[in-house]
Order: C-alpha cells, then sequence, then structure tokens
C-alpha cells in the first residue's frame, strides 16, 4: 500500500490539481450512469419471453415481470433519486462533496453486489433495490456541482461542467460492454457484480485525488490555489449556511431554468430507459446490437458536449456574448434541435437512419452544458449544488414517468406507429421549456446569493 501510495504521489504531483478534480468529476459521473442504466440492459435478460414459443439464450434466471412490472423497476430508481436530491445538496454544502460522495460510493457497491440475491425474491425484493440505489444516488449530482462551483474559474466552467458527461461514458459501457458481459457470463456477473467491483474501486481513486475546496487540497501550488481563489473573487464564500430557499423558488429565472432542465431530463432519461427497448423490440437488432447502437446517442453527445463545452469557454474568455444571451442562444443546439430530430423519427422506419436520428438528437443535447447544466453555476455560485438538486428532485419525476409512458402506448401492441406518439411527447418536452427560458432565463448572479449583511445594531453589538 505504502508503495501504491507512493507511486500514486509521484504521477499526480506534477498535475494541476483543478485537472484532477475535473477527472474525479469524469469518473464519478461514470459511475453514477453505469448504476443507474444497468437495469435498461440487464432487464432484457431477466424478464420471460412474452410469447411462449420464443426461446432466448440462458442469461440466468428469468422472472415474469410483465410489462407495467418493467416499467416499473426501470422507474423505481427515479422514484428513489427524487427523495435524496434535495437533501444531498444540503449534505454535499455541509459535510463537503468528498466523503458525500465516498460513502455514497460504498452504499452503491453494496447494493448493487445484493441485486441478484433480490431479483431472487421477486419483483418487490428487486424493485426494492432500485428503489434504494436511487435513494443512495441521489446526492451525487449536487455533490459534483458543488465541487465546480469551488473549483472552476469562469473561463474554463464550460469544460468542467461538460465533464460531467461521464455519465454519458458510463452509459456507452453499460450498454456495450456489459451487453456483451450478459451474454459471455449471464446478468448476475456482467450487469451487478462487475459494476459493483468497478465502484469500489473507482472509490479509492476518489477519496485520494478530490479535495472539497483549493486550500483543502494536500497536493495544490501555492499559486494553482492564489489562481482559482482570485478568479472566482467574492461570488463563493466557504461560510456554511442554510440556502434560502424561499427565494429560490420566486425566483423566476430559477424556475425557468427548473423547467429547462426536466425538458432535458424527459428527452435524455426516455432514451436511457426506452432506447434499447426500441432498438430490440421494434429495430429488431439482438442483444449485443443493442447494448452497442443504443450507446452510440450517449457517444454523440459525450462528444458534442466537450466541443460545445470549449467553444462556450472560448467565448467567455473573449466576452463576444453576454451570459444570459449565450445561454439562450444555445437552447436552440440543447433543446430545439433534438425535438426537432425526433419529430423525424416518426416518419422514418429504416432501423439504421432511426439509430443516425435519435444519435443526432441526443447528440446536440450535448449542448445543455452550456444552458441547464451550467446555469444553476450563474445564478447562485454559493447554492449550485442546492439549485442542483432541486432541478433534478422536480427532473428526475421523468425518469419514472418515461417508462410508465412507453409502456402504456405499448402494452397491447408494441408497433412503430405506438412508439411515434412516445417521440412526438418527446419532442415536445424538448421545445417547449426552451421557449419559455427565451423569454424568463437570465445568466446573472442573484442577489440572494450573497451573504446578507449584519444591520448596523448587531454590529455595535459585536
Amino acid at each position: 500500500m505504502v508503495e501504491i501510495n507512493a507511486f500514486c504521489a509521484k504521477v499526480f504531483r506534477k498535475v494541476p490539481a483543478r485537472l484532477n478534480i475535473g477527472l474525479m468529476l469524469f469518473l464519478g459521473c461514470f459511475i453514477t450512469y453505469m448504476i443507474r442504466v444497468n437495469m435498461s440492459i440487464n432487464i432484457l435478460a431477466m424478464v420471460e419471453p412474452r410469447n411462449e414459443n420464443d426461446t432466448l439464450p440462458d442469461y440466468g434466471a428469468r422472472y415474469p415481470w410483465n410489462a407495467k412490472q418493467e416499467g416499473l423497476l426501470l422507474g423505481a430508481y427515479f422514484w428513489g433519486y427524487l427523495f435524496t436530491s434535495i437533501p444531498g445538496a444540503y449534505l454535499a454544502e455541509r459535510f463537503g462533496p468528498r466523503i458525500v460522495t465516498a460513502i455514497v460510493f460504498i452504499g452503491l457497491t453494496v447494493i448493487t453486489a445484493l441485486s441478484p440475491l433480490a431479483a431472487t425474491g421477486g419483483f418487490a425484493t428487486m424493485y426494492a433495490a432500485r428503489f434504494i440505489t436511487g435513494i443512495l444516488s441521489g446526492p451525487l449530482y449536487p455533490c459534483f456541482h458543488n465541487l465546480i462551483s469551488r473549483w472552476a474559474p469562469p473561463d474554463e466552467k464550460g469544460k468542467y461542467v461538460a465533464s460531467l458527461q461521464g455519465g454519458t461514458l458510463g452509459t456507452i459501457f453499460t450498454w456495450q460492454m456489459i451487453g456483451f458481459l450478459v451474454e459471455v457470463v449471464g446478468w448476475p456477473w456482467g450487469g451487478f457484480y462487475i459494476p459493483a467491483i468497478i465502484t469500489i474501486v473507482a472509490t479509492v481513486i476518489w477519496l485520494y485525488l478530490t479535495a472539497d475546496r483549493p486550500d483543502t487540497h494536500p497536493r495544490i501550488t501555492s499559486e494553482e490555489r492564489t489562481y482559482i481563489e482570485n478568479s472566482l473573487g467574492d461570488t463563493v464564500t466557504n461560510e456554511k449556511r442554510v440556502p434560502p430557499y424561499l427565494k429560490v423558488f420566486r425566483s423566476v429565472p430559477f424556475l425557468s431554468l427548473m423547467v429547462l432542465h426536466y425538458g432535458n431530463l424527459w428527452g435524455l432519461y426516455f432514451l436511457l430507459t426506452a432506447t434499447p427497448k426500441f432498438m430490440s423490440e421494434i429495430l429488431g437488432f439482438n442483444m449485443g446490437s443493442t447494448g452497442v447502437l443504443s450507446s452510440l446517442p450517449h457517444l454523440a453527445r459525450m462528444l458534442f458536449s466537450f466541443v460545445f463545452g470549449t467553444i462556450g469557454d472560448f467565448i467567455k474568455r473573449h466576452e463576444w456574448m453576454r451570459i444570459t444571451v449565450m445561454r439562450k442562444s444555445f437552447c436552440i443546439f440543447s433543446h430545439i434541435i433534438p425535438g426537432l430530430f425526433l419529430i423525424g423519427l416518426c416518419f422514418v422506419h429504416e432501423p439504421y437512419t432511426c439509430v443516425a436520428l435519435i444519435s443526432l438528437s441526443l447528440g446536440f443535447n450535448g449542448a445543455s452544458v452550456l444552458t441547464n447544466l451550467a446555469n444553476s453555476q450563474d445564478l447562485a455560485p454559493n447554492f449550485a449544488g442546492t439549485l442542483y438538486g432541486i432541478m433534478n428532485a422536480i427532473g428526475t419525476t421523468t425518469g419514472f414517468l418515461t417508462p410508465l409512458l412507453v409502456a402504456h402506448f405499448t402494452q397491447y401492441e408494441n408497433t412503430f406507429e405506438n412508439w411515434r406518439y412516445v417521440f412526438m411527447i418527446g419532442a415536445g418536452a424538448y421545445i417547449g421549456p426552451a421557449l419559455l427560458f427565451f423569454f424568463f432565463g437570465s445568466g446573472q448572479v442573484q442577489p440572494w446569493n450573497a451573504l446578507e449583511k449584519p444591520t448596523k445594531s448587531e454590529e455595535d453589538s459585536k
């Protein structure tokens, strides 16, 4: 262990501390999504065939869950996630994102490893396992946004927010590699045990490389610490205090951001939970191909996000646009264009063209690193984690609504025509919130971000 620590210290000593933070944000999101989306692939191997004449490969035990139960299982994670997003944000700001994230990862390792055992108990225990997984995961993104607000210089923030697309790589890894692993070693190992092992290894790396703030990082140089602190100025304070929830919920810019984020998550979670089903049962791809092709839209989103993040930093560095104008303008790419591609899906039947349209829709949504994913940092850097926690708590309802919506339209007749309704609803969820944000969104720091100054009588009493 001493030799490992010495090696890590030698390797990472010359790497800027804020780069390590960016890498850990990417890794953290990777783990989050690996645990989140594994059920979308696993359930294809865990459920008995609807048609008694179908003979499916032996990937492990199969269970008699119907379409509605499948939708409930895919949505169980998001029900749990809903309850802990807001309190998780408070935990991140009260105790620090480093330790909160590590504790969550350890919990996820345990519950993921126990999931095959939970499945043997039937639908109820499997639902409980996924629900608990969601409860544990709620604090993670508030933790990540808390780190960004305290580590990212303003003209580098686009890259930091883009690092949150590590979740996209987690989706790609899960749907490609775990899809094949399920075929080779079965769903208990491929879908649950191996992800649990990866998660505990990631926890050790996270604890070694992260720190809550520049002034608590053990290996940061004084020059880098000064640069970060000076660039952030007085918009971020290290003082712990209760977020101004009442002012937050009365803020029109924040409410419009929350609606924009909801539309973004509707499109994202619909494709996360439904793409494997659509490609397998409608487009006719096998398990291995489904995993690969289902991951292509998320690969496009990750690549586009880094491109858009770099463009945003470049624009900000050269002051070509005001922040508000930039946030609103890029909604065209993050929401309007993806919605139009979903509309296009209603009129196309060729399988690979469908895959291309889905990939382009989610790819352009990568511009969300400059819109809904970044705007909480603009409005209130001191409470970026809290704002994101609230947004995610509301937006996470899309995670269990979209599987139920798909189940509703496909329960009796799973045809392309029925999927058109799902695509049109998704397009509306993208485009409508963007139009609202054009009118009411903002990129300016809100007054309630600042510490309340003591009154004259309070100062005199000190």
